[in-house]
């Protein structure tokens, strides 16, 4: 039994190739941030191609829960009506993030300079992960946070009011960090400054310029620094949702596995903060094709198309973490199928996600009968290459919806089937993940209980 209900296994077995159009669902990064900034406007903001998984109709409910006018109008078509930077009413429950460490992080940076208080839980994933990364930061502005050991949910934080700008180097490359001191730069005097030693995703600077903020970024000694100048007037607009590229990367990986395979994936972000694994397994001799580039939304898109491909390993430069952070996984299995070792540095960031997902990923492919050597910072996968992978094991997904969609993808081109203990977690962020993979050839199956 799964901590957040019923256990779902769910078994992939190798298929004829892969054909079709794999229309994947909306960028989770930007819907999160355009429900909230939707909330932090005045206005109307309309989105179209939100992602409704679980993880941002959790962030839905609780822009609703402050005080904001949510409304689904259709498929992935949203109206919020904002209530202004500063505006938020403090919630009567607690605040339910379900599995969602993004939806959690950023809006506690949203309401961490209204004089409010908010509690906030989520699903047994979600209360191990540490938020003092977050509350750290946040304490600077004068915000106060009491939750269990290292700033574990449930956690109460009771906002600043007289909030104080401020100037933050974060220690670890973080977007989730980063965005959450920008949201409550919003409700602060003057200019709240970030500075990175590497860039990550800048979806928030991105969409705060498009609401109407200051956001200015240079790169300095120090490092990358984004200024943000506060108490701006959000005012709603349009939101269209590219396509999500960490979503999209199981149908590709898929498609680079499973011989004979060609797929099309239309209107997928090509967002240069996102785009390191793609980067990465053209590296290793992948078949893709980039056309009709353009910008949606405030971000560059473009249509992608992908063939099945013998890979080689390589060594992943580890200045690409940032930029490729939730498609590990996926690319431990892409990894394993590849003719020699593919070595992953700098992502000690991976064991404080949904998962431990190093650990997870080293434990399941080991099962699956892959060579693995790990550490605090690397991971590193011997290819089997012509070998083959033999596959057969029952998995642990760890209630890590990238951990499930991994497995799932390595059985689809393994010798014996890959039962992923528990598929369920993948609603989270890709809901219909099944019925798409189906729908271009992969064969799925409930295991007799």
């Amino acid at each position: 039994m799964a901590s957040h209900g019923q256990a779902k296994p769910l078994r992939s077995r190798a298929p004829g190739p892969l054909r079709g159009m794999a229309e994947v669902p909306g960028d989770k990064s930007v819907s999160h941030r355009s429900l909230i900034l939707g909330a932090l406007s005045v206005g109307e903001t309309r989105i179209i191609g939100l992602l409704e998984g679980e993880d941002v109709l959790d962030t839905g409910r609780a822009m609703q829960a402050f005080g904001a006018s949510v409304e689904r109008l259709g498929p992935g078509e949203w109206s919020i009506q904002g209530v202004g930077v500063g505006g938020f009413r403090e919630p009567a429950d607690v605040i339910d993030c379900g599995n969602s460490g993004t939806g959690v992080r950023l809006i506690m940076g949203a309401m961490a300079t209204t004089g409010i208080a908010a509690t906030f839980t989520g699903d047994a994933s979600l209360r191990s992960r540490p938020m003092g990364r977050i509350t750290d930061p946040l304490a600077l502005f004068g915000a106060r946070s009491h939750g269990r050991s290292q700033g574990r949910l449930p956690l109460t934080l009771i906002g600043a009011e007289n909030p104080l700008p401020v100037r933050y180097a974060t220690p670890v490359p973080s977007a989730q960090v980063k965005s959450a001191v920008l949201l409550a730069g919003l409700n602060a005097p003057g200019q709240t400054v970030v500075i990175e030693r590497e860039p990550t995703r800048d979806h928030t600077e991105r969409m705060l310029r498009g609401f109407g903020a200051t956001v200015e970024t240079e790169v300095t000694d120090e490092g990358h620094v984004i200024t943000l100048t506060g108490q701006p007037e959000l005012t709603g607009r349009p939101v269209s949702v590219p396509r999500d590229p960490s979503s999209a990367a199981f149908p590709v990986a898929a498609a680079l596995l499973v011989e004979g395979s060609e797929i099309r994936v239309p209107g997928i972000s090509l967002n240069p903060t996102r785009a390191g694994f793609y980067a990465t397994v053209r590296d290793m001799g992948a078949s893709l094709e980039f056309s009709n580039q353009r910008e949606e939304g405030g971000e560059p898109v473009a249509d992608l198309r992908v063939r099945y491909s013998a890979l080689k390993g390589i060594e992943v430069p580890p200045e690409r973490a940032a930029s490729m952070i939730d498609e590990y996984p996926v690319l431990c299995v892409l990894a394993a199928f590849a003719e020699g070792r593919t070595v992953m540095r700098g992502v000690k960031e991976l064991r404080v996600k949904e998962s431990d997902r190093i650990d997870a990923m080293a434990r399941g492919l080991e099962a699956c009968g892959v060579t693995v050597e790990e550490g605090t910072d690397f991971i590193i996968v011997h290819g089997r290459g012509a070998d083959g992978v033999p596959g057969g094991a029952t998995v642990e997904s760890r209630l890590d919806h990238r951990i499930a969609m991994a497995f799932l993808c390595l059985g689809l081109a393994s010798q014996a089937p890959v039962t992923v203990d528990d598929a369920a977690p993948i609603a989270t962020s890709f809901p219909v993940f099944e019925d798409l993979m189906g729908g271009l050839g992969a064969q799925f199956e409930r295991p007799n209980r």
